[in-house]
C-alpha cells in the first residue's frame, strides 16, 4: 500500500515542500540565523523597548467628552491618585509629617498640587451630621485618610522615577509609624512587573511530560519545545519594540505567551508526527522534513492564517485596546509559524535519524490506514462512534449545551483592586477605603455640567435646578455640592456610589446619571451634563465592547466558514465547524462564569469573592479560541479529505482519520491545557481567567467535540458533507489543505481501501 507522499512517489515539489527540503539540507546556517535575529531583537528591545500599561482613551463616549471638558476649564484638577494613610490614633497627631510629606509631594516635577486630609488653618467645615456617610478625606474617628495627589499626565505615563519621588515624600510618615498604601492609579503604578517565569515553566513541565510519553523520544520531545520557546521570545521582542511607540494592555505579554508557547508547540507537533512516518517508511531525513513542510507544513500555514485572521477580527471593534490585544498574540502566532516551516525542518535534517536515538519508551509515529490498525485502541473507538453516530452526536451536544448554561448569566464589568491579592499596596489601599469611608468610596463618579451655552444671568437657576435633581440620587451615598470651574463655564460634583466599582450596582447608576438624573438637572437648558472618571470610563468601555461583541462573533464566524469552505470545498462541512466551534466556545463561557462569577472554585484558584467578566475576556477568548479550534479542525479533515481518495465509503475515511490523528491532536491538546492552566499561577486575575477559559476550550474541543461530534456528524452527513454548488466550486481559489489537488468537477474516485486501486488523483 502506498502512501499520497511516500518515498519512491516523488512529484514535482512544491514551494513548501523546497522551502522545508533547503532548511534541512541547510541546518546549521538556518538555526544561525535564528539565533541571530533572537539576540539582535533582545538587545533592540532591551534598548528601546516600551512598557506596557493599562491606560486607554475611548473616542466619542461621554466619560472622555467630560473629562476633556473639565480639564480644559479646571486644569488644577489634573489625573489624580491616591495615598491612603491609616494609624493607631488620629492623623491628627502627625499634622507636622503629613504637612512635610504634603509640600514634597507638590515640589515633584510631575505633580500639579497635592490635598492634605487635614482641615487647613482657616474657617474649619463643621463635621458631618450624625449617620451621614463619611467620604473623606479623614474618617468619621480620623485614623484613616487620603491625600489626593493631581499629576500634570497620566500616571502610567509617568516616568521611571515617578513612583521613587512619591516614596521619598511619604518616608517622614512611614516613619512615624502610619501606614501608607497607594489606590487609584497610583496603586497600579506601584503594582510589582509580572512574572509570568514560574507559569511558563510548569506549562513547559507539562508539555515535556506529554511529549516524552507521546513520542518516546528526548529528542523527539525537545524539538517542539526549543522552536517554540525561540519563537515566543522573538515575538515578545518585537511586542516590547512595538510598545515602545504604542500603548498595549498590561496583560499583552501573558496572552502573546500563552498563545505563541501553544501553538508553536502543537505546529512542530504536527510536524514531526507526520516527519518521523516518512523516516520510517524509508525517506532521507531532509526529503521527509520537506515532504513534511509540504503536507502538514501546508496546514499549519492554514491554521495559523485562520488564527491570524480570528485575531485580527478584533479590530472591527473600533476600540484600539482591544485591536492591539490581538495584535499582540498575532505576533508570537506569526513567529510560531514561521519556526515551524524553517526551524523545525533545519532542526530535524541536523539530527537526522538520530531523532529517535535516546528513548525512554518505544517512539510511535503516526499509524498507516491499511488494516494493520484493525487492532488498535483508537481505531476500535472510531469504529464505535461511526457505527452509532446519533447517540455520540446527541450526547455530546447535551454535555456543550449543560455547560453552557452559566453562560446566560454572564455579567460583564472590570475587576477592580478588591480583587487582587493582599500583598499588592492597591488591595491594602481598598481595603482601608472600604473600611473607613464605604466602597463607593474607591471608585466615585465626577459629575460634570457644561454651561458655557447658557447666558451668565441664568446660571444661578440651572444650579438651583441641579442641585435639586442631584439632591437624592438612589444607589449613592452622597453627592457633594456642585462647584463652579475659575471660569464660571463648568459645574462639577463627586458622586459616591453605595457599592464597590465593580458591582453590578454601581454600572447601573453610572447609566441612571447619563441618561436620567443629569438630563434633568440640565432640562430647559443649552446645557449638557457628564459622567466621567475611571470608574465611568470602565462603564462606557463596557457598554461599547457589549455593543460590537456580536458584530465581532459575526465577522470571525464567516471568516472562518469561507476559509474551510475554500481549503475542503464542502458547504455542510463548513457550516459544522463554524457551529460546532460557537457551541464549545459557549461551553467554555459558561465554566468561566461559573468558577469567577459564581464563586464555584475561584478562592482555590486564589480570587478573593466573586468577580464580574472582565469586559474584554469573552471578546479575546472567542477569537483565540474560534482560531484554535479551527485549528483541530483542518488537521482531522484533513485526514478525512485525504482518505476520500482512498475510501469508498465515507465512514471508512471518518474512522481512519479519528484512529490516526486521536494521538497526535490529544497530545497537542494536552499540551495546551498545560500551558494555559499553568498561568492560574499569575497573581492576576485577568490572567487567571483567560487561563482558565482557554485552557477549558481546547479541552472541550479536544475531547468533545473532535472525539464525539466531529466524526459523528461527518458519519451522518456521508458524501453530502463535501457538497459544494457547481458554480460556487469554480469560483473558489484552489487552496488544498496538503497539497492533494483534486479536479474541480466531483470528487476523486474511489478506490481499494489496501491502496490496490492506485495512488489519489493529482
Amino acid at each position: 500500500m502506498s502512501l499520497p507522499n511516500a518515498p519512491g512517489r516523488r512529484r514535482p515539489a512544491g514551494a513548501l515542500e523546497r522551502l522545508g527540503e533547503w532548511c534541512a539540507r541547510h541546518a546549521v546556517l538556518v538555526v544561525m540565523l535564528w539565533l541571530v535575529g533572537l539576540v539582535a531583537i533582545q538587545v533592540l528591545q532591551r534598548a528601546f523597548g516600551g512598557a506596557y500599561s493599562d491606560d486607554f482613551s475611548l473616542p466619542d463616549v461621554q466619560s472622555r467628552q467630560g473629562q476633556e471638558i473639565l480639564a480644559a476649564h479646571q486644569p488644577a484638577v489634573g489625573f489624580a491618585g491616591r495615598v491612603v494613610l491609616h494609624a493607631d490614633r488620629p492623623l491628627t497627631t502627625f499634622a507636622g509629617q503629613l504637612a512635610d510629606t504634603t509640600v514634597a509631594l507638590e515640589r515633584l516635577p510631575d505633580v500639579r498640587a497635592a490635598e492634605s486630609p487635614l482641615t487647613p488653618p482657616g474657617p474649619r467645615t463643621p463635621p458631618p451630621s450624625p449617620g451621614a456617610a463619611h467620604t473623606g478625606p479623614l474618617s468619621a474617628d480620623g485614623r484613616t485618610g487620603y491625600l489626593t495627589v493631581r499629576f500634570r499626565d497620566p500616571p502610567a505615563h509617568l516616568g521611571p522615577d515617578a513612583l521613587p519621588g512619591v516614596d521619598r515624600a511619604v518616608a517622614p510618615l512611614r516613619a512615624a509609624g502610619v501606614q501608607v498604601e497607594y489606590g487609584g492609579a497610583l496603586g497600579e503604578l506601584a503594582q510589582p512587573a509580572t512574572d509570568d517565569r514560574p507559569s511558563e515553566a510548569i506549562g513547559f513541565a507539562v508539555a515535556v511530560l506529554v511529549l516524552l510519553v507521546g513520542f518516546g523520544s528526548v529528542l523527539a520531545a525537545a524539538v517542539p519545545l526549543l522552536t517554540a520557546l525561540i519563537g515566543v521570545v522573538c515575538g515578545l521582542g518585537c511586542l516590547g519594540l512595538l510598545a515602545a511607540a504604542f500603548t498595549f494592555a498590561t496583560v499583552s505579554p501573558a496572552l502573546a505567551t500563552m498563545i505563541g508557547l501553544g501553538v508553536g508547540i502543537d505546529y512542530a507537533l504536527f510536524l514531526i508526527t507526520r516527519h518521523r512516518q516518512l523516516l520510517a517508511d524509508g525517506a532521507e531525513p531532509a526529503v521527509a522534513a520537506g515532504q513534511a513542510v509540504a503536507t502538514s507544513g501546508r496546514a499549519v500555514l492554514i491554521s495559523g492564517v485562520t488564527v491570524l485572521i480570528a485575531l485580527t477580527g478584533l479590530s472591527v471593534a473600533g476600540i484600539s485596546f482591544v485591536a492591539k490585544l490581538g495584535t499582540a498574540a498575532a505576533l508570537t502566532v506569526i513567529t510560531a509559524v514561521l519556526g515551524a516551516l524553517t526551524l523545525v525542518p533545519a532542526l530535524l535534517g541536523l539530527l537526522g535519524r538520530g531523532l529517535d536515538r535516546l528513548r525512554v519508551r518505544r517512539p510511535v509515529a503516526e499509524p498507516a490506514p491499511d488494516t494493520d490498525t484493525d487492532g488498535r485502541r483508537g481505531l476500535r473507538y472510531a469504529r464505535r462512534v461511526t457505527r452509532h453516530p446519533w447517540p455520540h452526536l446527541v450526547g455530546g451536544v447535551l454535555v456543550l449545551v449543560v455547560l453552557a448554561v452559566p453562560a446566560f448569566s454572564m455579567r460583564l464589568g472590570h475587576i477592580g483592586d478588591g480583587a487582587d491579592p493582599p500583598s499588592f499596596t492597591s488591595r491594602r489601599a481598598y481595603d482601608l477605603m472600604s473600611a473607613a469611608f464605604g466602597p463607593g468610596s474607591t471608585g466615585p463618579l465626577t459629575l460634570v455640567v457644561d454651561q458655557r451655552a447658557v447666558p451668565t444671568a441664568d446660571r444661578p437657576a440651572l444650579a438651583a435646578q441641579a442641585r435639586h435633581a442631584l439632591g437624592h440620587v438612589p444607589g449613592t451615598t452622597a453627592v457633594t455640592p456642585l462647584r463652579p470651574s475659575p471660569d464660571g463655564a463648568v459645574l462639577s460634583a463627586t458622586a459616591y456610589p453605595t457599592g464597590a466599582p465593580q458591582d453590578a450596582s454601581t454600572t447601573a447608576l453610572t447609566h441612571r446619571l447619563v441618561d436620567t438624573v443629569l438630563p434633568r438637572a440640565v432640562r430647559g437648558y443649552d446645557a449638557h451634563g457628564y459622567v466621567t472618571g475611571t470608574t465611568a470610563a470602565e462603564v462606557d468601555f463596557l457598554g461599547l465592547l457589549a455593543a460590537r461583541l456580536p458584530l465581532i462573533i459575526a465577522v470571525v464566524v464567516v471568516l472562518a466558514f469561507l476559509i474551510l469552505l475554500i481549503v475542503f470545498r464542502g458547504v455542510l462541512v463548513a457550516a459544522k465547524a463554524a457551529v460546532l466551534n460557537v457551541l464549545s466556545i459557549a461551553a467554555s463561557y459558561g465554566v468561566v462564569v461559573a468558577v469567577f462569577q459564581w464563586g464555584w472554585g475561584g478562592p482555590a484558584l486564589g480570587v478573593t469573592g466573586t468577580v464580574p467578566i472582565e469586559s474584554y475576556v469573552p471578546m479575546m477568548m472567542f477569537a483565540i479560541v474560534f482560531g484554535l479550534s479551527t485549528d483541530y479542525e483542518i488537521f482531522l479533515l484533513s485526514r478525512v479529505h485525504e482518505g476520500r481518495a482512498r475510501y469508498a465509503e465515507p465512514a471508512a475515511g471518518v474512522r481512519h482519520a479519528l484512529a490516526v490523528t486521536g494521538r497526535v491532536i490529544g497530545c497537542a491538546a494536552l499540551i495546551m491545557v498545560g500551558v494555559f492552566a499553568a498561568f492560574l499561577s499569575s497573581e492576576a486575575v485577568v490572567v487567571k481567567m483567560l487561563g482558565v477559559g482557554l485552557a477549558v476550550s481546547v479541552l472541550i474541543d479536544a475531547t468533545v467535540v473532535r472525539l464525539l461530534l466531529v466524526p459523528a456528524a461527518l458519519t451522518l452527513l456521508g458524501a453530502r458533507a463535501w457538497w459544494t454548488p457547481w458554480w460556487l466550486d469554480q469560483a473558489l481559489p484552489e487552496l488544498e489543505p496538503e497539497g492533494l489537488r483534486r479536479p474541480r468537477s466531483g470528487p476523486p474516485r474511489p478506490v481499494d481501501p489496501l491502496g490496490h486501486g492506485g495512488p489519489p488523483a493529482g
